[in-house]
């Protein structure tokens, strides 16, 4: 498997303990290797005609192109938004030793 099959998947939440709480499923059933939480974001989009303002908690969880998609069917059956932020951004370069454990770990699930 090459670098490039690694995926970091970007999702907004309205609060450390959603975010908490459906990373935690997700690293449970090997979705994804790792969730990191970034809190206190500033979030700043166009929602039904209007411009919204909200502080929110940024997850970069890291999965495999071939467990994407299970992962966005989990996070958007779990996600409270009506239309959550599920983006996969690849991963062109990165620590080898890292990148075979977010494989290794995605595989045994």
């Amino acid at each position: 498997m090459e670098t490039s099959e690694i995926r970091v998947v970007l999702s907004t939440f309205p609060d450390l303990e959603k975010a908490r709480q459906i990373g935690t499923t997700l690293v449970e059933s090997q979705l994804a290797a790792c969730v990191n939480l970034i809190p206190q974001i500033e979030s700043i989009y166009a929602w039904k005609g209007e411009i919204q303002r909200d502080s929110e908690v940024l997850a970069l969880i890291k999965t495999t192109e071939a467990g994407f998609d299970a992962l966005e069917k989990k996070l958007a059956d779990l996600h409270p938004y009506d239309v959550p932020e599920i983006v996969a951004l690849p991963v062109t370069a990165g620590g080898e030793t890292y990148l075979k454990w977010v494989r290794e770990t995605i595989e045994q699930g």
